[in-house]
């Protein structure tokens, strides 16, 4: 599979957020990850369903929407409307995988999921076959700028090790702590999909880094 810079807006300035969407995207980015926290599932709280709305009309990359979000079946539709590509929810937050799934893809989206670093690779099984990608979590979800956990690994293992086992063909997404540096651990242990945040969005040179 080819790999796939997905930048992390979290990380961007706010106050020029079309503008560093922009750069990231002119730097080669295809993808741009939306982080969207409720203070509920994770201590923080971030973007909802109209900044995502605004983005859209200046951005044709790629929106890969990651719901850190109790229950959210609730906005699912919001999200849809608002522009997504892909929704990635968490298998912590809810008991409706498979009904998510299912709207997902009747909309014609991407659907993923995401597990948190105490979450086991077997925990997500039932629900592989409904999954273009599977988020594994690099640290714990809610803040950015945080240590990769390179204990990881193995998770990422198992979860290439499944996809290849059953046949599947979902990508692998990391998202946390991601830099030059350990950004060729992840690949070598099966991630195509790159979050990274403070790596690309600082210095103020946004565009440079996304190369």
């Amino acid at each position: 599979m080819r790999y796939i810079l997905s930048p992390s807006l979290l990380a961007a300035d706010f106050s020029r957020l079309g503008e560093e969407a922009t750069f990231a995207v002119s730097g080669g980015a295809e993808w741009l990850h939306i982080d969207v926290m409720d203070g509920m599932f994770v201590p923080n709280i971030s973007f909802g369903a109209p900044v995502m709305k605004s983005l859209r009309p200046v951005s044709e990359a790629f929106f890969d929407v990651h719901l850190m979000i109790e229950r959210p079946e609730r906005y699912l539709n919001d999200f849809l409307e608002a522009g997504a590509d892909l929704i990635c929810v968490h298998l912590e937050a809810t008991d409706q995988i498979a009904q998510i799934a299912k709207r997902v893809h009747e909309a014609g989206k991407m659907f993923a999921l995401a597990l948190k670093p105490g979450t086991r690779a077997e925990e997500a099984i039932p629900y592989l076959p409904l999954c273009e990608m599977v988020l594994v979590m690099t640290v714990e979800p809610g803040f950015g700028g945080q240590r990769f956990m390179a204990e990881m690994m193995p998770k990422v293992e198992r979860i290439r090790a499944l996809r290849e086992e059953q046949g599947f063909s979902y990508q692998i997404q990391v998202d946390g702590g991601i830099t030059l540096e350990n950004l060729p651990v992840a690949a070598g242990a099966g991630a195509n999909v790159i979050v990274a945040g403070s790596a690309v969005f600082q210095r103020g040179k946004t565009a440079q880094n996304a190369r």
